[in-house]
């Protein structure tokens, strides 16, 4: 860590003022990537981007529109331009890759106002080789100390009528299914999901973040944002006719969107650039565009494999609560997953339902003081199982369900970690179900921003790692915050169990790699065997192949990867061997060949052992593909095991069906592959 550390000092920023404003501009380290500013009518800021000269974001101008103090977008003069350039190589405690490059030039454009107050405000730009960001910073001054910020006006002035994968801009949950437009086509009518899950408001015509969008001569797009603190999240309205989106920011109670004070800076407004669909998925910009690990001891930040009292409620084997008659978190069936755990090189156990409440949380409008986080159920003997995990060398993973009632967890984070600490529990995942309690603020506003990283530095202090549900979207904070280690946001694995739309599409993991994953690790539950849930859940069904399942270990990433299905689902099934041997912590990654909405195959490097493993996945039509070997180690023998469809496999017509082949392999080899409709494969790389 003290090389890396070194490092960054030794890439010094340089900064010199430009003596000239008549064309203020900063390229990509690689020249490809070109970000302009300039003034436009009534003295407004914009900024216009270009990829190997041609025009990706056209003027598109920037602002905000303030309480009190009215327009802040237009009638400024350019007091100053700075400019540098800055490189480093920073490593990843944990992460798709050991090592991350962050080469960037920056340009730094002061403006004032030529109002009687004389508001200051400064532009950020950084040109990456794989996109850009760029920030609004309020310097201290004091004609603007306290500032309410009513709208955000950044705009993305598209160049044409692009290919784009979208969710409505839901200001509380991201858990819908990506449709596959033109621009001109996204329609966001809030009456279209009215049926959501505690979805209580979407803006016109909003999409969530990241979008991403494919422009005709096979430039790929994704917007977003980074470093998302003390502020609201984005959304993007869209203009149809004019190929425009404008930021949306969530709202408050008071239809306020940001409430902060002098010196502030914005979250970073994200372009990641790319000629391939799988270059965006190895693009680093978003972690880039946020601050070092300011953890120092960060040992106990561990990736794990783990299996839980999870999915058997999903199917109605079990309840949450113990007046059903059908609890599932009893002390019993606790340790018959630490059991299974122990015996298949699964490192931990989460367990839900522990604690007493949950059969008053759902329904109810009050829910505050519904969980206390403490309280086990009668049937449930936290201690006692704790000692056995221990005993058998299992971690636990605690559960806190909060139901949404945000200032009831707040009261009780201290006494809810320290009893964490006390047991030896490092891993907490957290559920915030519902609609948001105080009435009128949103999971993804302001106010939830903050909770959720209060949360996240009240975690630290007790050396306890944060998998949260129905969270704020990623914005790469896990630079930062090591210990925010993986979140859903997505509509993930649950909804095959209990939706009345039919699941999930084969379609739906081609997608979620080039847009959600984008923007940081997902806990999408993968592993389910039991396809058809046949025993349980006959109406409902898993629409992928078994080997699409197990593909799912490497394309979507997680330092948390959960054996989602029940134990009773793997025991004596040969195909669970590649969910033992499959890492979890990753040396390097590389997209071998992806299109969105299609297909995608990765390959990724394990740490320590140099083991690679190979995830491939298909929509719901066939595919073969050429697998060239030369990401292995030359002159290295590896004992490769391939997981792969059945000739007569299919999602809905026999998922279940599959073969193992085991094969030597070098680096100078291919690997065919031949992918069912809805299928996958995967392959481990072991060296012999």
């Amino acid at each position: 860590m003290k090389k890396i550390f070194l490092i960054i000092f030794l890439a010094s920023i340089n900064f010199t003022c430009c003596s000239s404003y008549s064309d203020i501009s900063v390229s990509s380290p690689d020249g490809r990537v070109n970000i302009r500013f300039l003034l436009v009518e009534n003295n407004k800021p914009a900024y216009m981007v270009f990829y190997d000269n041609k025009i990706i974001v056209d003027t598109s101008t920037l602002g905000f529109d303030l309480k009190n103090t009215g327009p802040f977008d237009r009638d400024f003069r350019i007091v100053n331009v700075s400019e540098c350039s800055f490189s480093e190589v920073w490593r990843m405690p944990w992460g798709e890759q050991s090592e991350v490059l962050n080469n960037y030039n920056e340009i730094i454009v002061e403006l004032q106002d030529e109002t009687k107050l004389e508001r200051k405000m400064n532009l950020v730009f950084r040109a990456f080789d794989d996109g850009i960001g760029f920030r609004y910073e309020l310097p201290e001054q004091s004609n603007l100390k306290e500032v309410i910020i009513m709208d955000e006006l950044t705009q993305f002035q598209l160049t044409g009528d692009h290919k784009s994968w979208w969710i409505p801009g839901d200001w509380d949950i991201y858990e819908h299914l990506y449709r596959t437009t033109r621009v001109s086509e996204i329609k966001v009518d809030p009456v279209m999901f009215e049926n959501s899950l505690a979805q209580t408001y979407i803006p016109y015509n909003a999409v969530n973040t990241p979008v991403t969008m494919k422009t005709d001569d096979g430039i790929y797009l994704s917007f977003h944002e980074a470093n998302l603190t003390n502020y609201s999240g984005m959304t993007l309205l869209i203009d149809n006719d004019k190929k425009l989106m404008q930021s949306e920011l969530v709202g408050s109670p008071d239809e306020s969107k940001v409430k902060v004070t002098t010196p502030f800076k914005t979250p970073w407004r994200t372009i990641q650039i790319s000629e391939t669909a799988g270059g965006l998925i190895e693009s680093k910009l978003i972690v880039n565009l946020n601050e070092p690990n300011k953890l120092e001891d960060i040992s106990w930040i561990k990736p794990m494999k783990y299996v839980g009292i999870w999915w058997e409620m999903h199917v109605d084997k079990s309840s949450w609560d113990m007046k059903s008659g059908k609890h599932g978190a009893t002390t019993e069936n606790a340790k018959r997953y630490i059991d299974f755990a122990a015996e298949n090189n699964i490192d931990a156990v989460l367990i839900e339902g522990w604690n007493t409440g949950w059969e008053h949380w759902i329904g109810f409008e009050d829910r505050e003081g519904v969980f206390d986080f403490v309280t086990p159920y009668s049937d449930y003997d936290l201690w006692e199982v704790v000692r056995y995990a221990n005993e058998r060398e299992i971690e636990i993973i605690m559960h806190h369900e909060t139901s949404a009632a945000v200032q009831t967890y707040e009261t009780q984070l201290d006494t809810a970690y320290s009893l964490c600490k006390r047991l030896g529990i490092n891993a907490v995942k957290t559920g915030y179900v519902g609609k948001i309690i105080p009435k009128g603020e949103y999971h993804h506003g302001q106010y939830m921003v903050n909770h959720y990283r209060k949360v996240l530095e009240s975690a630290a202090k007790y050396q306890i790692m944060i998998n949260s549900h129905e969270p704020i979207k990623p914005t790469g904070i896990r630079r930062t915050f090591p210990n925010m280690v993986s979140r859903e946001g997505l509509r993930g694995q649950e909804f095959n169990a209990w939706s009345q739309d039919g699941g999930n599409p084969p379609e739906h993991l081609t997608i979620v790699p080039f847009t959600r994953m984008l923007a940081g690790p997902i806990d999408f539950t993968p592993g389910i065997f039991d396809i058809k849930l046949e025993k349980y859940k006959p109406n409902n069904q898993v629409n992928t192949t078994l080997a699409h399942q197990l593909a799912l270990y490497v394309v979507i990433y997680s330092p948390l990867q959960m054996a989602a299905d029940l134990p009773e689902n793997y025991e004596g099934h040969p195909a669970f061997q590649f969910i033992r041997d499959v890492g979890i912590d990753w040396e390097d990654s590389k997209v071998i060949n992806g299109e969105i909405g299609d297909y995608v195959t990765i390959v990724r490097k394990e740490k320590e052992t140099g083991n690679w493993f190979l995830g491939s996945i298909t929509d719901e039509n066939s595919r073969e593909f050429t697998i060239d070997l030369s990401f292995l180690e030359p002159e290295v023998v590896y004992y490769s095991v391939i997981y792969k469809d059945a000739p007569d496999s299919h999602w809905d017509n026999n998922p279940t069906a599959y073969e193992i082949e085991n094969r030597e392999l070098t680096s100078s080899d291919t690997l065919n592959l031949i992918l069912a409709e809805g299928g996958g494969a995967a392959v481990s790389f072991v060296k012999k």
